[in-house]
């Protein structure tokens, strides 16, 4: 009985380890990825490490299924052995050189990496995830497809034939999506025409926003790596049609259209927990002689209620989450010098405050991954990187 016992322990035992060992193999992508860099000062072997290292960021990518700009992370390498070198360890389990060239004064290379597309997905997000506005707003907008003939009877005993046969469609590109983007933009925001992309369609948001289940919000906001969402439907109600009796002999002359809007705004936090901002319902009214220019008419009116209240809390979002960098600037000796270095920190995109603590010294209020306001200042024309942590940045400056 005790060797039968144990027989069966070891069996459960060894299927146990290796379903779980099928399972991690089963896990790996292997891709194939390429990778350019210039050649600085004849420097082939950092053009090489580069160039590997946009390969991987490009393997990276395909295995997740999201695109990331790698510019914005390995244009400088120094930053990219600092700030990625944690978030990507383990990633990528192994690879090799497929071919390699130098072109003139680039070093080009294609490598085959095997991923891990769990950890690769952590390590993407939390690397590259900012606060960029994905927007989503299909409008199911009335389209007339003909007259029908309804008859009924007047309160001065008269016969009328009236009525309109309307057919929904989605319009998934309206006036209140295009009006609220070009308003986000102007602002400074990143925003991010989720319709065009065709990545989610209008019956899935809609069933999102009534059931309340946000697993595809989820995974939206991960495709576009936004932080911020806004997600909507719209609908329409013809509150009087063209030619309807109103009273006393006298007919409706436009069609009065009612259209109403249910929206969300909503986040995650750093566990990835998604976290509503806001909800709501507005709505907004239109008459005209067609249904289709009373809808946006409607829409216009739509959009200059909604406007306002998204662009209060997005911008008490950003506010609220804004990290303090401190940011030290070697050259800076005099105040005309301190004034101008301030000014350019200050025009830097999602800057929303600079501090002076000193000639040189300054602390930053900014919502992103503090990599990018690296990037940003490193593309300043007198701007070097020298140091780089998440909260600090060491600069020097040369007029």
């Amino acid at each position: 009985m005790g060797r039968k016992m144990i027989a069966v322990f070891l069996f459960v035992f060894i299927f146990y380890v290796s379903v779980n060992i099928a399972e991690c193999f089963a896990e790996l992508k292997c891709v194939d990825a390429e990778g350019e860099a210039v050649i600085v000062n004849n420097d082939v072997p950092s053009a090489k490490a580069e160039a590997i290292a946009r390969a991987k960021w490009s393997a990276i990518e395909q295995a997740v299924g999201v695109e990331v700009k790698a510019q914005s992370v390995v244009q400088n390498m120094t930053l990219v052995d600092d700030a990625i070198s944690k978030q990507i360890r383990g990633v990528i389990s192994n690879f090799k050189e497929l071919a390699k060239e130098t072109r003139k004064d680039t070093f080009w290379v294609r490598i085959n990496a095997c991923v891990e597309p769990l950890k690769a997905r952590d390590a993407v997000s939390s690397l590259a995830l900012n606060n960029s506005i994905a927007v989503f707003i299909p409008a199911k907008k009335p389209k007339v497809v003909k007259e029908m003939e309804e008859i009924h009877k007047t309160p001065y005993g008269k016969t009328e034939r009236s009525g309109l046969a309307t057919k929904d469609e989605y319009d998934e590109t309206n006036i209140l999506s295009e009006n609220l983007i070009g308003r986000l933009t102007e602002q400074g925001y990143t925003v991010i025409d989720v319709a065009p992309t065709h990545a989610l369609d209008a019956q899935e948001i809609e069933n999102a926003v009534k059931s309340g289940n946000f697993l595809t919000v989820r995974s939206l906001m991960y495709k576009f790596l936004s932080n911020i969402l806004l997600i909507g439907k719209i609908d329409y109600t013809i509150s009087t049609r063209k030619g309807q009796d109103i009273g006393y002999g006298i007919s409706m002359p436009f069609n009065n259209v009612t259209v109403r809007l249910t929206y969300r705004i909503v986040t995650r936090d750093n566990t990835g927990k998604t976290i509503i901002l806001t909800a709501g319902t507005e709505e907004g009214k239109g008459m005209a002689m067609s249904v289709e220019d009373a809808a946006a008419s409607g829409l216009k009116d739509l959009s200059a209620k909604l406007i306002p209240v998204v662009m209060d809390k997005v911008g008490q979002y950003i506010k609220g989450i804004a990290k303090k960098v401190h940011v030290r600037v070697g050259g800076v000796n005099d105040l005309n010098t301190n004034f101008e270095v301030k000014d350019i920190l200050q025009n830097i995109a999602w800057v929303t405050n600079v501090e002076e603590k000193g000639l040189g010294e300054f602390t930053l209020s900014y919502p992103e991954n503090p990599i990018y306001l690296a990037n940003s200042i490193s593309q300043k024309g007198n701007f070097q990187i020298v140091n780089f942590s998440p909260y600090s940045i060491t600069i020097r400056y040369q007029k």
